[in-house]
């Protein structure tokens, strides 16, 4: 089992950084998994941001935030972490923490761990 609490959301300006935090605590000494990043604007389907792998460190971004975004990983302190450079309005949304034993189920969008999410607001 997998607990993820997420941080670091908040109002900035269009343009502005920000970066988001992902505290995981398992049973394992050391988790070996793929964490992800996805968000969510109301009315709107949940959709994939960024994934990496734990072990090994290989990233996969969505289209919208490759080059703005730098998802990265601390084994040693538990945390997955979310850079996010250039906002824009239209990444407005919860984000959401999540992680599964499965790259693949992952890349899905189909994980089976999540966390609360934290609101990223945008403004012009």
């Amino acid at each position: 089992q997998v607990q993820l609490v997420e941080s670091g959301g908040g109002l900035v300006q269009a343009g502005d950084s920000l970066r988001l935090s992902c505290t995981y605590s398992t049973r394992l000494s050391t988790p070996m998994y793929t964490m992800a990043w996805f968000r969510q604007a109301p009315g709107t389907d949940r959709e994939f941001v960024a994934a990496v792998l734990m072990s090994g460190g290989s990233t996969n971004y969505a289209d919208s935030v490759r080059g703005r975004f730098t998802i990265s990983r601390d084994i040693t302190k538990y945390t997955m972490y979310l850079q996010m450079n250039a906002l824009k309005s239209e990444d407005q949304a919860v984000y959401y923490c999540a992680a599964d034993e499965s790259y693949h189920t992952v890349i899905a969008g189909a994980p089976h761990y999540w966390g609360q999410g934290t609101q990223v607001t945008v403004s012009s």
